[in-house]
């Protein structure tokens, strides 16, 4: 459904990722004291006393400020507020109204969007007296809120959707079925570039200065009758006692993004190789379980170099990455990015695969009489039978006499077996044994 958009605004520091987590009840955007955490846009679904709307998350507003990436934070705030059906105003009440609030307020007026001023940092109602020296913003209401505590946080909302037309249809929403995508990496390896790409706009901020993302961003695209949610994510770093909190933040929300996510793009510099970092993530991905697509970016930038000879050395770090799609793309041109869906269809079908207890029993027998499992101290593996216990990824129940009499070896032949019978690809594949219990 179209649902409404509302905007939050305001120069840095003044609480709008705090009041975004409050209105989305999820701790979803980095909240710091430090000033420019929030620098792409982030949205979430929220409700109003039943009724569904969008809010977006911006970075800080400020037309004196140089650092690293303002402009793009600028635009990306000014594309949020284009697009918003209602916008807030969010200024600092413990600060009072400042230059860089009336800068901001005449933005908005230029732009054509009537706005609600929030004054945050009111920690109690007998704190309201110093709110009305900002109705000099212009203003439609001006309301004093905690986003911390949320105070006054629900009167902000009605005052910011009063006369709203919400969008009729259908009471209940459909179940949802989107495929959660998380674009996974070390920093500077061209995530941001790549979602963009996908998305077709300036979805996110692409900078040179590794590090530039720092909240998991998510975005919906719709591919024939297909959805997908695309979240972008910080680079996991190295653990360093150097770090700051913001990264470390960051970092916890890339790993939060792939534990949520059903498939994960792990995007490698072509030209650095594989570090230790990145057979960690591949370690993560694997561990929580969830399906995987091997990106090469930046082929463009190599010359002399036969792809094949470079895919072989990059699944041979990593035995996992021996039954992941592997694609050579440059995120920046747009090279084989078009063949990604694809591959994303063939490890989405093998992550949901549901196989009968017949089929596997026949694959098992097939298995046995190529291969006999070896006789350990005069005892020999016997097989009763075998089940499917779950899905995302494939989990299976292997029933015998004696767990112990099931090698290592003979495990490992038969997920390989599993692998090629089933074509389970780009998905960990898990199997549990079960011996018969003693009488």
């Amino acid at each position: 459904m179209n649902y409404p958009k509302l905007a939050l605004v305001g120069r840095p520091n003044v609480g709008k990722s705090a009041l975004f987590n409050r209105i989305c009840q999820k701790r979803l955007a980095i909240v710091d004291e430090e000033e420019g955490v929030t620098r792409d846009r982030s949205y979430a679904k929220a409700e109003l006393f039943g009724k569904n709307f969008l809010v977006i998350d911006t970075g800080g507003l400020d037309p004196k400020l140089q650092g690293p990436c303002s402009e793009e934070v600028r635009c990306q705030s000014i594309k949020a507020i284009e697009e918003a059906d209602r916008v807030v105003l969010v200024v600092d009440g413990n600060v009072g109204l400042i230059d860089q609030d009336r800068k901001i307020a005449e933005l908005l007026f230029q732009l054509h969007k009537p706005f609600v001023v929030a004054v945050n940092k009111v920690d109690t109602l007998a704190d309201l007296s110093f709110v009305d020296a900002f109705y000099a913003l212009g203003g439609e209401k001006v309301i004093g809120i905690s986003a911390l505590h949320g105070l006054q946080v629900v009167e902000l909302l009605e005052l910011a959707f009063e006369g709203v037309l919400w969008p009729t249809g259908e009471k209940e929403e459909k179940k949802n079925t989107t495929t959660k995508i998380a674009i996974v990496g070390r920093p500077n390896v061209g995530k941001s570039t790549l979602l963009n790409h996908l998305v077709g706009e300036e979805r996110t901020i692409v900078s040179a200065v590794a590090g530039t993302t720092r909240d998991a961003v998510d975005v919906e695209i719709n591919l024939g009758e297909k959805s997908y949610t695309l979240i972008d994510t910080a680079g996991i770093r190295k653990k360093n006692s150097t770090l700051s909190s913001i990264e470390k933040f960051a970092d916890i929300r890339s790993k939060e993004a792939i534990e949520r996510s059903d498939i994960c793009l792990l995007l490698l510099d072509v030209r650095e190789g594989m570090t230790t970092e990145d057979k960690k993530i591949a370690s993560y991905i694997e561990e929580m379980g969830k399906g995987c697509i091997l990106l090469l970016n930046k082929w463009d930038l190599v010359k002399g170099y036969r792809m094949e000879t470079c895919a072989k050395e990059f699944q041979r770090e990593v035995p996992f990455f021996q039954h992941c799609p592997l694609l050579f793309i440059s995120a920046k041109t747009g090279r084989n990015v078009k063949d990604l869906f694809s591959h994303v269809e063939k490890v989405e079908r093998s992550l949901f695969a549901s196989i009968g207890t017949a089929e596997l029993n026949r694959f098992m027998e097939k298995c046995l009489q190529e291969y006999h499992p070896p006789a350990i101290g005069g005892k020999r593996l016997r097989v009763y039978y075998l089940t499917q216990v779950a899905h995302a990824p494939p989990s299976f129940v292997l029933f015998v006499n004696d767990a112990s009499l099931l090698t290592d070896t003979y495990k490992k032949y038969l997920i390989n077996n599993f692998r090629k019978s089933f074509s389970l690809i780009g998905v960990p594949v898990s199997l549990f044994v079960r011996g018969k219990r003693a009488q």
